[in-house]
C-alpha cells in the first residue's frame, strides 16, 4: 500500500498528516481521549467474542455525503442517549475536515486503519468499540469480520450497492457472503439495495429497507445563507435582487455546458441582466480550469477563494465557488439548481440539498448513487431528469422565463418531497440501540 500512499501524497496534499493511523499508530493525545497509553497490538486474537467494549461507539464515513450522514446519525444518538461518545475514522483528507465540525469534544477522529488483519487488529484493541457502524458502501472485509469475531456488533447503515459492484458481489460471494453475515444488522436504502446484498449474501437474515438517511442528513444553514447572498448579491433583496442559476458539484464538462446556457439567457432580451450564474465544483483543485472556462466563454470569473467581490461595471461575471462548507448557502439562495456529476459523469451528488431548500432542481441522465432518492422524487413530481446538454437548456430557459411561477411549483413540490421521508435515522439509532 505505501507506493499508493506516497504518489496520493504527491498528488494531493495533506495526505501525509497523521499517517501513522493508517498503521493503527496513534499520537499522545488521542491516545489520552481513548483512555489507553500506548497503540496495543498484543496477543488478543479477538476470536472468542470475549473483548471487553470500552465507551466509544466507532463510526467511519468517508466522502462529504457519507460524513453528512454520519454526524446525522450522531447527533441524534446523541439525542436519546447524553453520553455517548463517538471514534469518528474516515479516509481521505475532505472527509476529515468534514469530519471536524460534527464531532463534539468528547469524541476522537481518526484516520480509518488500513485493512490489514494486524493494524485491524490493533485498532480494535485500542478503541474497544462498544459497536462499529460502517457507512453506505463501507466494506472492509478484515474490519468487520475481526469486529464481529471480538463481539462487537456490527452494522451497516444507509447501505447500497452500485450498479459497478452488485455483479462483483454477487461474483464473490464465497468471499463476501461471510462478510455481509457478519453485521449485526445492515440498513439498506432500498429493496434493490437489499436484494443485491442478499444476492450476495444467500440466508442472510439481518436486512431491512429503511429508506434513504440523506434526507435527514440535509439541513439548511440560514447564516451561510445571508453569508453567500451578501458576496453574490451584494445586499440587494426582493425585486431588486437578480434570479441566480447554480451548478451544484459539476464535474468537468458540466461547467462548459452551464456556460453555453447562461450565455444563451443573458442575451435573450427578456432576461438581461436579470440573471447570476454562479457553479461550485466538486473538486476544488479543479477551479483553475473551472475559471479558464469562464474566460474562454467570454466572462470574468469572480473568484470566491480569493475574496474577488462583484463590481456593477465590469460586464457579465460568473462566481465560482470553490470553498469548503458553503454549498447548502448557495442552494438557499439559489432559483434554480442544477446537480452534478449527471450530465458528463456517472452517479450523480446529493439532490437532496437543493430540494429541501425548497428550490427547483435538475439532474441529467446519470444518477445511479441515489436511485432510490430518485424514484421517490421522480413519483412525487419533485424533480427534472433532462436526457442530455439540450434539455437541460431548455428546462433552464423555461424556468427563467414565465415569472417564475413553474419555477415556485417545482420547489415546493421538492420541499415536501423530502419533508415527508424524514425519520430514517431516528428509526435506525433505536435499532442500533436496541441491539446493544
Amino acid at each position: 500500500m505505501l507506493p499508493s500512499f506516497l504518489v496520493r501524497m504527491l498528488r494531493r496534499g495533506g495526505y501525509a498528516a497523521r499517517m501513522g493511523d493508517r498503521f493503527a499508530i496513534y499520537p499522545e493525545e488521542v491516545l489520552k481521549i481513548l483512555g489507553r497509553r500506548d497503540s496495543l497490538s498484543d496477543s488478543h486474537d479477538l476470536s472468542h467474542g470475549d473483548l471487553e467494549p470500552g465507551e466509544f461507539v466507532w463510526v467511519h464515513a468517508v466522502s462529504v455525503g457519507e460524513v453528512r450522514v454520519a454526524g446525522r446519525l450522531m447527533r441524534e444518538w446523541r439525542n436519546v442517549e447524553r453520553g455517548v461518545r463517538f471514534c469518528f475514522s474516515t479516509t481521505s483528507s475532505t472527509g476529515w475536515k468534514a469530519a471536524e465540525s460534527e464531532i463534539t469534544e468528547r469524541d476522537v477522529l481518526i484516520y480509518n486503519p488500513i485493512d490489514f488483519p494486524s493494524f485491524v487488529k490493533s485498532a480494535l484493541l485500542t478503541i474497544r468499540p462498544r459497536a462499529l457502524v460502517l457507512t453506505e458502501s463501507e466494506i472492509w472485509p478484515n474490519l468487520i469480520r475481526r469486529a464481529a469475531r471480538a463481539g462487537i456488533p456490527t452494522f451497516l447503515v444507509n447501505a447500497r450497492v452500485s450498479d459497478r459492484s452488485a455483479p462483483r458481489y454477487r461474483a464473490a460471494r464465497l468471499f463476501f457472503g461471510d462478510v455481509f453475515r457478519s453485521f449485526s444488522g445492515i440498513f439498506a436504502q432500498s429493496e434493490l439495495d437489499a436484494d443485491r446484498i442478499r444476492a450476495a449474501a444467500p440466508k442472510a437474515d439481518n436486512i431491512s429497507v429503511c429508506g434513504s438517511f440523506k434526507f435527514d442528513a440535509a439541513e439548511r444553514n440560514e447564516a451561510k445563507e445571508l453569508e453567500m447572498g451578501e458576496w453574490i448579491f451584494c445586499g440587494a433583496n426582493g425585486d431588486a435582487r437578480p434570479k441566480l442559476l447554480l451548478g451544484g458539484s459539476t464535474w468537468p464538462g458540466e461547467d462548459v455546458a452551464l456556460l453555453k446556457i447562461y450565455k444563451r439567457l443573458v442575451e435573450s432580451p427578456k432576461s438581461r441582466d436579470g440573471i447570476l450564474l454562479a457553479i461550485a465544483p466538486r473538486h476544488f483543485e479543479k477551479a483553475d480550469a473551472v475559471e479558464a472556462n469562464i474566460k474562454a466563454a467570454g466572462f470574468r470569473c469572480i473568484r470566491r477563494s480569493r475574496g474577488d467581490r462583484p463590481s456593477p461595471d465590469g460586464g457579465p461575471a460568473v462566481f465560482l465557488a470553490d470553498t469548503t462548507g458553503e454549498l447548502m448557502g448557495l442552494y438557499g439562495i439559489a432559483d434554480a439548481v442544477f446537480v452534478g456529476k449527471s450530465l458528463c459523469a456517472h452517479g450523480s451528488q446529493n439532490m437532496i440539498e437543493p430540494c429541501l431548500c425548497g428550490k427547483p432542481t435538475l439532474v441529467g441522465p446519470y444518477t445511479e448513487n441515489f436511485r432510490p432518492v430518485m424514484a421517490d422524487l421522480l413519483s412525487s413530481e419533485a424533480i427534472v431528469q433532462v436526457k442530455d446538454e439540450a434539455e437541460l437548456g431548455e428546462r433552464i430557459v423555461a424556468l427563467f422565463s414565465d415569472g417564475g411561477a413553474l419555477a415556485r411549483e417545482l420547489g415546493e413540490r421538492a420541499k415536501s418531497a423530502v419533508e415527508r421521508r424524514r425519520g430514517v435515522v431516528a428509526r435506525c439509532v433505536a435499532e442500533m440501540r436496541r441491539a446493544l
